[in-house]
């Protein structure tokens, strides 16, 4: 991989991921260190990924290397997926409102509401007993 890249860091629920572009690649997508087809094991969340790249139809003209940590399955996608679209925009700004269209430089920010006190969870209440 080239020395220039561009970096975009993207976040979901509990995970972070930092994304690398590197320009004039080859197609290669590395995720922690393993291969993208390796590290991610559902169906389907591969193409959910590389949605930013799709909708500019530049599916292989980057190298990308990735770092994600925390969270679970889906919030790591999440993140790599908007990591993806911010470090496109740090390469090229022109492609914003076509990101924005397919919902992809948006943060999710919906996160697991805290346990209250009395409730056994955020909303779930203690079974009531009348005696």
């Amino acid at each position: 991989m080239s020395a220039q890249y561009y970096e975009g860091i993207g976040r979901r629920k509990e995970s972070s991921a930092r994304v690398r572009l590197f320009p004039g690649g080859t197609g290669k997508f590395v995720i922690n260190d393993k291969d993208a087809n390796e590290y991610i094991s559902r169906e389907g969340d591969l193409d959910i990924i590389l949605q930013p790249l799709r909708v500019l139809s530049q599916e292989r003209a980057y190298d990308i290397s990735v770092h994600v940590s925390g969270g679970g399955v889906t919030g790591q996608r999440d993140a790599i997926r908007l990591g993806i679209a911010r470090a496109l925009l740090k390469l090229d700004p022109e492609v914003k409102p076509t990101l924005r269209q397919y919902d992809l430089v948006t943060r999710d920010a919906r996160v697991k509401e805290r346990k209250k006190p009395g409730l056994k969870r955020a909303r779930k209440a203690p079974t009531y007993t009348k005696r």
